[in-house]
């Protein structure tokens, strides 16, 4: 029996060995792109550069208005990069916002070693940059899935207009509990995203999007979030929802909509 034990043991300390090294990988599924990649794209943008310090260079799209209402700094998924997310623009430039989109290190052509800090540091730096461009009550974040976490400190260190948040999670480590229940995650994981605390602190109101039949990322994890604060705090359920087809609702668009246009 004392013998089971030890190969249990050995296998969950292996497992353990393996996530914290492999998680990048795991977490994160960049597409990555030739620095010479030419964007197209029948609205007007343009591409950005934001050099971080040296080696550090951030890739971003920003789709203009002659006279736009506001931005939208839009942070993307664990996925692709910013060539297949910039479909989601729309959504927002109908209303006759500008839009910002930025691939975080590693993803497009974003250039650094990726972390939780440095990440951080590179969104502070771009909302400086766009602070400097537009009044700051007229920027709203937005935050999609992983970058919702990304999206909640930034709006903690700052003041917008609003902050949206889109298949938001409690913290990162509640996610990867879910699929590894018998790791120590709390000690393997190196990306925590405390959601449960930036949110709190973040003086804007903040709207939550969130599927029903969300599998990846269950709407209980928001409505903890909304009960932080629910004055502060309004959760918008889509019902049906996935994870990665909200945009398919109506009430979706409705919601951006409404709160674009108000």
């Amino acid at each position: 029996m004392n013998h089971w034990y030890f190969y249990i043991a050995a296998a969950l300390a292996g497992l353990s060995l393996a996530a914290y090294f492999l998680q990048e990988r795991i977490i994160f599924k960049p597409e990555k792109l030739r620095q010479d990649f030419a964007f197209r794209y029948k609205v007007p943008f343009r591409e950005l550069f934001f050099d971080i310090t040296s080696g550090v260079r951030i890739n971003g799209l920003h789709f203009y208005r002659t006279k736009p209402a506001g931005l939208i700094l839009y942070l993307h998924g664990n996925s692709r990069s910013i060539k297949g997310w910039a479909k989601y623009a729309q959504d927002f430039y109908r209303y006759n916002y500008d839009v910002v989109l930025v691939d975080y290190r590693g993803f497009g052509k974003s250039t650094g070693r990726r972390s939780e800090r440095e990440i951080i540091g590179d969104l502070q730096f771009i909302y400086d940059s766009l602070i400097a461009q537009y009044p700051e009550e007229h920027i709203i974040l937005y935050g999609r899935s992983i970058g919702s976490g990304f999206a909640a400190k930034t709006a903690s260190e700052n003041n917008p207009r609003y902050l949206i948040l889109d298949a938001p999670y409690y913290n990162f480590r509640k996610v990867v509990e879910r699929f590894l229940p018998l790791l120590p995650i709390r000690f393997v994981l190196r990306y925590q995203l405390r959601t449960d605390k930036w949110l709190p602190r973040v003086k804007c109101h903040t709207y939550i999007l969130h599927g029903t039949k969300d599998r990846l990322i269950p709407i209980s994890q928001s409505e903890k979030l909304q009960r932080l604060n629910p004055r502060k705090i309004t959760l918008i359920r889509i019902h049906g929802g996935g994870h990665n087809n909200l945009p398919l609702f109506p009430e979706y668009h409705n919601f951006i909509r409404d709160i674009l246009k108000a």
